[in-house]
């Protein structure tokens, strides 16, 4: 099929942008387009309007300091996963972009867009959530920061307004004593996942003093859940972590097969993160 009619801009500044997408509620923004392209071709989106950031100066930076990552909103996923200054700050990034789609999607998809697709099969809004990132957002009334918290309200949908473009994420820095790990289950890699699991864990000293889980289709938001006291404790993170969820059904896996994931990649992921936690205090 081929997409609905639509008018086209592409403004050179992101006050030209919003005032576009100000000028009309059903206007959508366009980055990389690896998501919202494919909606307009099956008419599943029909926008009256694209707005492209592609003109805008300086959206395609990578920024690595030592509280953290900012990533522009038009940096690519292919240019994040290369950065070694990215992955040395926060390794869970490139452990996550790993299994983004596929190189050619890698090349054009934008981590900021993933982001604010709000697809519950999608990696990086998870990790976005688990690592209290944020995203800077700016509209007529100005610019905000958005909390990753505050920010996945449902599938394919977000806090932001219509009329606000979103420049940039924040992914904190990996803490002293932390440890990261990441895995996913699909039908062929890059595929969308049927399960995915991230986690980060925190020591002090030999003691693990923080154990948290997100989760990669599995709700229709993302989801983290708190598994430090059961870890600690010697309980079972992945039953623990099947309490706070409600796996359901899809084209791609049963609800009961997906919990089976959760409870087998939770387990085996809390495993890597504290080997990992180990191996990087180990280094120091």
């Amino acid at each position: 099929m081929k997409p609905a009619p639509f008018a086209y801009h592409r403004p050179g500044s992101t006050a030209e942008a919003v005032s576009l997408l100000a000028a009309d509620p059903d206007a959508k923004v366009l980055a990389g387009g690896q998501s919202l392209v494919p909606l307009l071709s099956m008419r599943l989106a029909a926008p009256s309007a694209l707005v492209d950031l592609g003109a805008i100066p300086d959206l395609d930076s990578i920024r690595v300091e030592a509280a953290g990552v900012t990533i522009g909103a038009l940096a690519r996923h292919a240019a994040v996963l290369s950065s070694d200054e990215a992955a040395a700050c926060q390794p869970l990034l490139r452990l996550a972009l790993q299994h983004v789609a596929h190189p050619t999607i890698r090349n054009r998809g934008t981590t900021v867009g993933s982001i604010v697709h709000a697809d519950p099969a999608a990696e990086m809004p998870v990790v976005l959530r688990l690592l209290g990132g944020s995203v800077v957002a700016e509209g007529p009334a100005g610019r905000r920061t958005v909390e990753a918290a505050d920010l996945f309200v449902g599938p394919l949908e977000t806090s932001l307004g219509h009329d606000e473009v979103a420049t940039s994420a924040f992914f904190p820095a990996l803490p002293a004593g932390g440890g990261v790990a990441f895995e996913e289950i699909a039908r062929r890699h890059g595929d969308y996942a049927m399960a995915g699991v991230a986690v980060v864990v925190r020591r002090e000293g030999e003691q693990l003093v923080e154990v948290r889980a997100g989760f990669v289709s599995v709700s229709d938001i993302p989801v983290v859940v708190d598994l430090t006291d059961v870890v600690t404790g010697g309980g079972d993170p992945g039953e623990a972590a099947l309490a706070s969820l409600e796996p359901a059904a899809d084209i791609h896996a049963t609800a009961d097969y997906r919990a089976q994931l959760v409870r087998v990649l939770t387990r085996r992921v809390v495993a890597a993160a504290v080997a990992d936690a180990s191996s990087r205090s180990l280094t120091r």
